[in-house]
């Protein structure tokens, strides 16, 4: 998966201690794609729905978005920021 471009988010959760950040991607998400980065923390995939939405979650982060799309959104706590390089390396080598 090419990460294209990393995007602060408009909406910024700063003064509940989360950063939120919108990744641009080469290509549409598939549904490998996402199941691949099951690795990163608790995976729910709802690929029975019209428009398939995932969301992974770990202590420190959540990924989630669309099936289909050529973006998803990241939310990390404000305390594990250099936590982002280790999961676009990661994500970059699905």
């Amino acid at each position: 998966m090419t990460i294209l471009k990393r995007i602060k988010s408009r909406e910024q959760c700063t003064e509940s201690g989360w950063q939120a950040y919108n990744y641009l991607l080469k290509e549409p998400l598939s549904a490998e794609q996402i199941r691949a980065m099951r690795p990163l923390g608790s995976l729910l995939f709802l690929d029975s729905l019209r428009q398939p939405f995932f969301k992974i979650e770990s202590h420190y982060y959540i990924i989630k978005g669309v099936q289909g799309n050529d973006f998803f959104r990241i939310a990390i706590h404000s305390a594990h920021t250099d936590e982002l390089e280790s999961l676009e390396k990661h994500i970059s080598n699905i």
